[in-house]
């Protein structure tokens, strides 16, 4: 197991259906940086403006905005009256506070435990109001072909930042490679597993690195943007977490808005939308199959909301 320190509990980028690289700057400068990042952010629009009679216009802050399915999605909104305009952010961490002081009407970005650190980082209350996707976590291999194959003692590469980490470790358990005392959390550290159980060494490397790792290690828990940067192909991945399961819950993305918000009828039909066939088919194709569309109440993501941060709160020092 790697003797490295354990990384801060601050959650990288959430994991994004298609290809593309990012990084997660720390929430406590991202106030600051809002309003240049508003003034220069990329605008997409469809249907009429915001004085044309019976229409409303919705602000939606993104970090994808020019994949095809927003244009979709712009589209459809518009035949149903709303004109959504897309507010395009390069850096993750600007996006939140943006929708919380009303620059933005929505945003969708983060699965649940990024906005849970936000909120408890910000003492805000942002809160997710529809389901859009989860992209599972897989275990890659350039050695073995299946998870047998792997010997004992053998070294699996993962991510080292605190959000990919505790999943990576989590899907190794799932995997029956090693075990976390305690059942392990989003946020467990390699310093939660039980050595004498363990059939594997953890390494925690860059995320960036795990795909280049491959040839050197028995296999690494790569994340989807990486992997199809890579090259690598989802259908041989050795093991994912299954996007069903409760330890996959804290990765679901989000259509999220203001706590005052939640129940405006406009958002959620504008959540309908997204999971038109049309839009949601067109996330798929762009994620290679990877992206798994996901229906869950608005009450069960607000219950896991409010259980991540508590977990959260409890990983700060």
């Amino acid at each position: 197991m790697s003797t490295e320190n354990s990384p801060d509990p601050t959650p990288a980028l959430p994991e994004k259906p298609g290809r593309g690289k990012g990084f997660f700057a720390g929430i406590g400068a991202a106030v600051v940086a809002v309003v240049a990042a508003v003034v220069l952010v990329v605008v997409f629009t469809s249907g009429g403006g915001a004085d044309s009679a019976g229409r409303t216009t919705v602000r939606i802050g993104v970090t994808d905005a020019s994949q095809d399915y927003w244009q979709t999605f712009t589209q459809l909104a518009a035949d149903q009256g709303i004109d959504v305009k897309l507010v395009n952010f390069s850096d993750y961490t600007q996006a939140n506070p943006a929708l919380s002081q009303g620059q933005l009407d929505l945003n969708e970005f983060q699965h649940i435990l990024f906005l849970a650190n936000y909120n408890v980082s910000a003492n805000d209350t942002l809160t997710p109001i529809g389901s859009t996707y989860v992209v599972p976590l897989s275990l890659y291999s350039r050695k073995h072909a299946t998870l047998a194959d792997i010997p004992a003692g053998g070294t699996i590469a993962i991510p080292n930042d605190a959000t990919n980490q505790g999943r990576a470790l989590l899907v190794l358990q799932a995997a029956g490679l090693l075990h976390l005392r305690g059942g392990g959390t989003a946020l467990s550290t390699p310093a939660e597993i039980d050595e004498a159980t363990a059939k594997v060494k953890v390494t925690p490397i860059d995320a960036s690195q795990t795909v280049t790792a491959l040839p050197s290690v028995d296999a690494a828990i790569v994340n989807n943007n990486f992997a199809l940067d890579g090259g690598l192909d989802p259908s041989k991945a050795l093991f994912n977490d299954d996007p069903k399961s409760p330890a996959a819950e804290p990765y679901i993305n989000a259509f999220v808005a203001r706590a005052a918000d939640k129940d405006n009828p406009t958002y959620q039909k504008l959540v309908r939308i997204y999971r038109d066939p049309k839009v949601s088919g067109q996330v798929q194709a762009q994620s290679k199959g990877t992206s798994v569309l996901v229906e869950r109440p608005q009450a069960d993501l607000e219950s896991i909301l409010a259980r991540l941060e508590q977990t959260v709160r409890a990983a700060k020092p």
